[in-house]
């Protein structure tokens, strides 16, 4: 993204290098939570018209399409849009950019980003939305985090903060309903939020690949970055003999609706 500093474009590039370990071991998102943007926008994703950006490599974007949504993936980066189309050719593509979306005004029932949103300018990107939504239409922005409620999340994050340079330096999750506030009334976007918990139980290996394909490991020296993934499986493994490794995840959900009706 090309009005980003040059330190952020460097992290949010990152990810084409490991688009296909992204694919592989990241989660996806809750029936739940897909159930709570319905509810908190007021109108259902079944025949809805989908805008999903900072698509990556497709994870929404599926379940979305679950839920009967026709959806439009919209993703700037290159490895991460051929993961997308290998694994879903079938799904309208758009190379593009949340911060000047090339699309008309008044398009779209909802704009989504899972997991993105902290790439772009929100003093950009959300009049974007805004301005692609109908009245009535929905800006839904989520985020996976480690639940820090979790005694083991604790303490591997504060691992990882101690040997990881950038270690969550471009989180916004916590902050989408403020920072959208903050924009004033003139977006037209009245926002909510709401925190889910949920879990899923993955081999170490999985998890570790997870770790890895997070921005502030995709940037590492690959040998450096190995050595602090060995010892998170040393970690792990004493605290999961078996092998499997119950990952607890909240997830930071704000659904902005936009003033006026269809």
């Amino acid at each position: 993204m090309t009005s980003q500093p040059t330190h952020r474009r460097v992290f949010a590039q990152s990810f084409n290098a490991v688009a296909a370990q992204y694919a592989a071991a990241r989660p996806g998102y809750p029936g739940e939570m897909f159930d709570a943007v319905e509810e908190m926008a007021g109108r259902t994703l079944a025949g809805a018209v989908v805008l999903d950006v900072g698509a990556g490599t497709g994870i929404a974007t599926a379940l979305l399409r679950g839920r009967g949504a026709h959806v439009t993936a919209v993703e700037p980066g290159a490895g991460m849009a051929a993961q997308l189309r290998a694994g879903q050719p079938g799904v309208p593509l758009v190379r593009g950019d949340g911060n000047a979306l090339p699309f008309a005004a008044g398009v779209a029932d909802f704009v989504t980003y899972a997991q993105a949103w902290h790439w772009t300018d929100p003093a950009r990107s959300a009049p974007e939305a805004a301005r692609v939504l109908r009245p009535g239409g929905a800006f839904a922005l989520w985020w996976n985090l480690p639940d820090t409620d979790v005694p083991w999340i604790v303490q591997q994050e504060a691992r990882l903060a101690a040997r990881v340079p950038g270690h969550h330096e471009f989180g916004l999750s916590g902050d989408a309903e403020s920072v959208l506030l903050s924009l004033g009334p003139g977006l037209g976007l009245r926002p909510l939020s709401r925190v889910l918990r949920w879990t899923r139980t993955v081999p170490v290996d999985t998890h570790l690949a997870m770790l890895g394909s997070r921005s502030y490991f995709a940037v590492m020296d690959p040998d450096a970055a190995a050595r602090i993934l060995a010892e998170e499986r040393s970690e792990l493994l004493a605290l999961f003999p078996d092998g499997l490794v119950v990952e607890p995840y909240r997830v930071a959900l704000t659904v902005a609706v936009k003033d006026g009706t269809d």
